[in-house]
């Protein structure tokens, strides 16, 4: 450890003013507004149908949105270097929740998918804790594994290797939404770690080709599929949600039809405060709003690969993947979810990050972002020197 090393620690370990990003909390904090305001309007109909309280939802988003601001507050005081030194401990936990879903008993099916845990009358997602709990170790891996990235293919098919093991346990529950953001999360950051381009390639027509046979030889997924590429030869059956959905987008226009004038959320489409909030957002907001939700993540996306290069700049390796992964993550979770909407892409049972009504989605994001938060605290500490207070 060279001198300059050792006294950033020791600043650190003192404490001292925290250096925050206030873009980032800026971003953030306008997509979770604009996404409140849009769960409001689209679950309103549904809430008062379901509870009998219209607002049932918005109060709900409120409690998740606390919760996970305080896990995002806690997680900026919680030095990276913990967490690379637990990367391979969380990694065990990860592995654990995804089996432990798969348990009848433990697991809780909805929708035909054992995805969640029951704990305290919560149901919790266990697959959103545990991607997040796996790119921590894939950042670990390719901090300390860099030059076998960069000189050999089996520095990156043993990570690779990771991801397929989770990626089956995904399709188990099945959730093959997640295991595809996972993925190509994954693969991003280890191309940023230094993996050849043909390498990465090589990996990526393989993992393309296993997730062609998955669907094929899947008759759900071939259905899904048939529904993606034509939607309209059975508009009140397989092809409903999507149809509703591109309706939906098509009424907004330039301006939209108004703040809480959607139709198409009156029991039209289905998931209209979850997976298909965009479509709402699109059709009382118009292209505009379109425009500046798509804008807010492009630029929540950037922000975080922005940390990420100052956290290299700085000598924080871990701590630069780390941040790359959430910029990767938030886009390819964004962009995936829009596409859907669109029907650009086959339906996934995605949530809108920082947006959509999903409890565990929305704690473990913030959470995520309270990592982001402070990776750019050590990386602006130990290029600007230590903060302080001023009186």
């Amino acid at each position: 450890m060279n001198a300059a090393t050792l006294a950033w620690a020791r600043s650190g370990a003192r404490g001292g003013a925290f250096r925050t990003d206030w873009v980032t909390v800026a971003l953030v904090l306008a997509i979770t507004l604009l996404g409140l305001i849009m769960v409001t309007s689209a679950s309103v109909s549904i809430a008062n149908n379901e509870t009998g309280e219209p607002f049932h939802y918005l109060e709900r988003q409120l409690v998740l949105l606390l919760a996970g601001g305080a896990a995002a507050a806690v997680l900026t005081r919680v030095r990276t270097e913990l967490l690379e030194k637990l990367a391979l401990p969380l990694l065990v936990v990860a592995i654990a929740l995804l089996v432990a879903v798969l348990i009848p008993g433990l697991g809780h099916v909805v929708n035909g998918s054992r995805r969640w845990i029951r704990l305290l009358g919560f149901n919790f997602q266990a697959s959103e804790l545990a991607r997040l709990l796996v790119l921590v170790y894939v950042a670990s891996y390719a901090a300390r594994r860099e030059g076998e990235l960069r000189s050999s293919f089996a520095g990156l098919a043993k990570p690779l290797g990771l991801l397929a093991l989770i990626g089956v346990l995904l399709l188990a529950e099945p959730d093959f939404g997640a295991a595809t953001v996972l993925f190509a999360t994954g693969f991003g950051v280890l191309y940023m770690a230094g993996a050849r381009v043909r390498h990465v390639l090589a990996m990526v027509l393989a993992a393309a080709a296993a997730f062609a046979a998955l669907v094929a030889l899947s008759g759900y997924r071939m259905r899904r599929l048939a529904t993606f590429l034509d939607p309209w030869a059975d508009p009140f059956n397989s092809g409903f949600q999507l149809t509703q959905s591109l309706i939906a987008i098509g009424r907004g226009e330039w301006f939209g039809v108004g703040l809480g004038e959607s139709v198409q959320k009156l029991f039209y489409l289905p998931e209209a405060h979850t997976d298909f909030l965009f479509a709402v957002l699109a059709e009382e907001l118009g292209l505009i709003g379109v425009v500046l939700t798509v804008g807010l993540f492009v630029a929540l996306a950037w922000r975080a690969l922005h940390i990420a290069q100052l956290a290299a700049d700085a000598g924080l390796k871990f701590q630069a993947y780390l941040a790359a992964g959430f910029g990767l993550w938030i886009g390819m979770q964004a962009f995936i979810n829009i596409g859907v909407n669109m029907g650009a892409l086959p339906t996934k049972g995605l949530t809108l990050p920082l947006m959509s009504y999903g409890r565990s989605s929305l704690i473990v994001t913030l959470a995520w972002v309270g990592t982001l938060l402070r990776v750019y605290h050590e990386a602006a500490s130990r290029t600007r020197g230590p903060a302080t207070v001023s009186t």
